[in-house]
């Protein structure tokens, strides 16, 4: 068996699918081991290039594939697909990753770091207990209704609706009872988000990155521990522009013949990181309109002119660039003002 030079893992819970090439680029190596098996033989091997695909736990095996002096390098699925010949196999897959991470211009995912996973996990966790909550309230006021109670939008509210339900003499006992069970079930999830809500704010305050950016209008505590988890290491980007376009922020390209043609936005990349985003886009748009200046005047320009979730999409774009920008070179937030007199 030749040297072996680079190894694409298809990984799985329990079976891992190995397929390695030697100098040459010919097949030397096609192995299928179990979960217990893999490290300890990649760790008989001298040092080499390992691939893996992105997955949930991508970074945990590129983490200790590390450790054992390999160098690990995850690729994005998409960018492995074209390579898979036909047929779906382990064997396939794992030797379509292996040919795509030869390629010079193949695009990796940066290995996060434990902590920048925590912090992805906090994220994650709290956006569940939000979308419970508002399913709780949106059923509490469901049912509510159904006996002729109503009340205002927010979360405000409710209180005053379970109130007003629990003082009414004429409501059968069960209907209260299922009612007491939701606003039991609702006080819980609630009491937890404001626990992850100071978990989010210590975090928050121990990330001199997420620091840094949340001095930019529309960028709070949860998109600067966004931005900084999930990121890892922003010069993996060769612009601020391929930063937003991996977010989903900038239009598809259509163009052919010499004819360049711009669609829709393409919305690829990590949905919550753009909803993110645009919300925050669109505070600073609200706040404008409210105070009538935003030290931009192209925004201001495209407010007048053009929808405004158009509009928001734009300054999120804006903001992922200059947030791409601001983890690249480690500056502060700088204000229209303050650029300006900068230069005069």
């Amino acid at each position: 068996m030749g040297k072996i030079i680079r190894i694409g893992i298809d990984t799985s819970k329990s079976v891992f699918q190995l397929h390695g090439v030697d100098e040459a680029e010919k097949p030397v190596l096609r192995k299928k081991l179990s979960r217990k098996q893999m490290l300890d033989f990649l760790s008989k091997l001298p040092p080499l290039k390992v691939g893996l695909e992105a997955c949930g736990a991508s970074h945990h095996w590129g983490r200790e594939i590390r450790a054992l002096g390999h160098e690990a390098v995850l690729l994005p699925p998409q960018y492995v697909k074209p390579y898979v010949k036909r047929g779906k196999t382990d064997a396939a897959d794992a030797e379509a990753i292996c040919e795509a991470m030869s390629r010079p211009t193949m695009r990796f995912v940066t290995v996060k770091t434990p902590e920048e996973q925590a912090a992805q996990m906090l994220i994650g966790l709290r956006d569940q207990f939000v979308r419970r909550r508002t399913q709780l309230s949106n059923a509490i006021r469901g049912y509510a209704a159904e006996f002729g109670y109503v009340a205002a939008k927010g979360l405000s509210h409710l209180p005053q609706l379970l109130d007003d339900i629990r003082a009414d003499d004429m409501l059968p006992d069960l209907a209260l009872e299922m009612i007491e069970t939701l606003a039991r079930d609702f006080e819980r999830v609630d009491t937890q988000i404001a626990t992850l809500d100071r978990k989010l704010q210590e975090t928050h305050r121990s990330s001199e990155v997420s620091q840094r950016l949340a001095q930019m209008p529309g960028v709070g505590p949860v998109a600067g521990v966004m931005l900084s988890a999930k990121i890892g290491v922003a010069r993996d980007f060769r612009s601020g522009r391929d930063f937003a376009a991996w977010i989903g922020l900038t239009p598809k390209n259509h163009s052919t013949a010499g004819k360049s043609r711009l669609g829709v936005i393409t919305r690829a990349g990590d949905e919550r990181l753009r909803s993110v985003l645009v919300v925050g886009a669109t505070a600073v748009i609200n706040q404008w309109r409210r105070t009538g200046r935003t030290g931009w005047p192209w925004l201001e320009n495209l407010i007048a002119h053009k929808p405004p979730k158009l509009a928001a999409v734009a300054l999120a774009n804006k903001m992922a660039r200059m947030a791409w920008k601001m983890m690249t070179s480690a500056e502060d937030y700088q204000s229209p003002w303050e650029r300006a007199s900068a230069a005069s």
